[in-house]
């Protein structure tokens, strides 16, 4: 598992999927929340609109799936436990984080 800053967070997160026509995943959990083991956060074109959405897909059962319009909105939703991406950061650590081309 990986840590990276959050300003390469941010850079990871501002590449233009839509342009690009591609999908950002990444699979992380947060130190010391078992429930967060397995979560998913990403960023990918809305389906039939040309404008992005940034996702969350905390649990595997999708009871904590949560979509945002903007960055600003996704890192700053209390969506752990009454706490933002942005707050809990430096508990975030990385499995994986993938760019790819939609087919």
């Amino acid at each position: 598992m990986d840590k990276i800053t959050f300003l390469e967070f941010e850079a990871i997160m501002s590449q233009d999927v839509i342009s690009d026509n591609t999908s950002i995943e990444a699979e992380f959990c947060i130190d010391g929340l078992s429930m967060y083991d397995e979560a998913c956060l990403g960023k990918k074109m809305r389906n039939n609109a040309n404008t992005d959405v940034y996702w969350f897909g905390l649990v595997p059962d999708g009871s904590q799936a949560y979509d945002f319009d903007c960055f600003e909105e996704f890192i700053n939703a209390n969506v752990f436990s009454g706490r933002s991406l942005k707050e809990i950061w430096n508990s975030i650590s990385f499995f994986y984080i993938h760019t790819y081309k939609n087919i």
